[in-house]
């Protein structure tokens, strides 16, 4: 199986049926009258709550299976305005231009901070934006000058059609440089695999996957929990988008109303984002 891709059930066959936003999270009763299979690919931040409400509903509605990849936000733009998948998630606001040309329809569920983040032995829990810049510049090298080991600093970093770096290069280092001697990895979660690996490492993800594994650095004071993003005192932070070419239809209809649904939302707030009803 391919890192990244879940595949979750069976039959196949589009439906088209227009589908209530009224969903009852008890039993997913609007889907019931629906099969066939749903593509989404897209943002790593995104999967957590992809597969839970994906599993709830194939659970619920046996005749309809549900494909999650991930890839980054710019391939599941590619992917939805090519016709390859019915729904390509974003961790950014697609561009203009994509929007454009694609004839996207954006739908935005969730907020999301990006934490900056290492290994919880590291005895460094706070850092200013000035030094993060010279970290991600590569002139500031070591641990030892910001009151950690006298251990090199291994830098983490996302491809360049990740909208988690995105955000993280806009709001976090001012589009200022990012090392090419950085590493890259592909996913939030591979990320998260990478700093818990790694005493020595520094790197971004989503707040929603910070967990005991990885430590969230304060920058400039503030630490970036849910609180401090829903306030807009953590300010990298970016929405979640669920994107379709043209007005979502059939499966990728019922499947974007539920994520609206009250029990939508409770997963949404369960994997570590703040849920944004409508």
């Amino acid at each position: 199986m391919k890192r990244g891709i879940w595949i979750l059930a069976a039959l196949l066959a589009w439906a088209v049926s227009p589908v209530s936003a009224d969903l009852r999270a008890e039993n997913w009763n609007a889907f019931a009258p629906l099969k066939g299979e749903l593509t989404i690919s897209g943002g790593t931040a995104h999967i957590p709550v992809m597969k839970t409400l994906s599993t709830e509903i194939m659970k619920a509605s046996p005749a309809i299976r549900i494909s999650i990849a991930g890839g980054g936000s710019g391939l599941g733009i590619k992917q939805v305005g090519e016709g390859i998948v019915a729904i390509g998630n974003s961790g950014r606001s697609p561009k203009p231009r994509e929007i454009e040309k694609y004839g996207l329809v954006l739908h935005r569920w969730a907020v999301d901070g990006v934490a900056v983040a290492v290994h919880p032995d590291n005895p460094v829990h706070a850092l200013t934006t000035a030094q993060l810049k010279a970290i991600y510049a590569g002139t500031l090298t070591s641990w030892k000058t910001l009151g950690g080991p006298d251990r090199a600093i291994n830098l983490y970093t996302r491809d360049a059609s990740s909208g988690t770096r995105s955000v993280f290069w806009k709001k976090a280092l001012g589009k200022g440089e990012i090392h090419a001697k950085a590493n890259f990895v592909k996913s939030n979660g591979a990320m998260k695999s990478a700093l818990a690996g790694d005493p020595y490492g520094i790197g971004y993800l989503s707040v929603g996957h910070l967990d005991a594994s990885v430590t969230g650095l304060a920058i400039d004071g503030v630490a970036p929990t849910l609180a401090n993003v829903k306030s807009g005192t953590y300010a990298i932070a970016r929405g979640l988008f669920s994107n379709t070419k043209g007005e979502a239809r059939g499966l990728a209809r019922a499947f974007i109303d539920a994520l609206y649904s009250p029990r939508g939302q409770e997963i949404i707030a369960a994997k570590g984002f703040i849920p944004v009803k409508g």
